[in-house]
C-alpha cells in the first residue's frame, strides 16, 4: 500500500468551519491611553516596535506584547 499526502480541501464561503483570520495588530502611539485587565489605566511612553509598547501604569513602566486581548485603547 502506498502512502499519499492528503490534498488541500476547498473551503466554501458559506462553511461555518472556515479559517478565522487573526485580528489586526492595533497601532499605538506615544501618549495614547489604554487600560489593562490586570494593571489598570496606563499611558504609552514608547513604541519600540510593531509588536510591543512600553506603558506607564503609575506604579511601574511595563512592556506589553501586542496583540494582547487584555489591552483596550481608550
Amino acid at each position: 500500500m502506498t502512502s499519499r499526502t492528503p490534498a488541500a480541501r476547498p473551503v466554501l464561503p458559506s462553511s461555518p468551519f472556515r479559517p478565522i483570520a487573526p485580528p489586526p495588530v492595533e497601532k499605538f502611539s506615544v501618549d495614547d491611553l489604554l487600560t489593562h485587565d490586570r494593571h489598570g489605566l496606563g499611558r504609552v511612553v514608547s513604541v519600540p516596535g510593531d509588536h510591543e509598547v512600553h506603558v506607564d501604569f503609575g506604579t511601574a513602566v511595563r512592556r506589553i506584547a501586542l496583540p494582547n486581548p487584555k489591552v483596550t485603547r481608550l
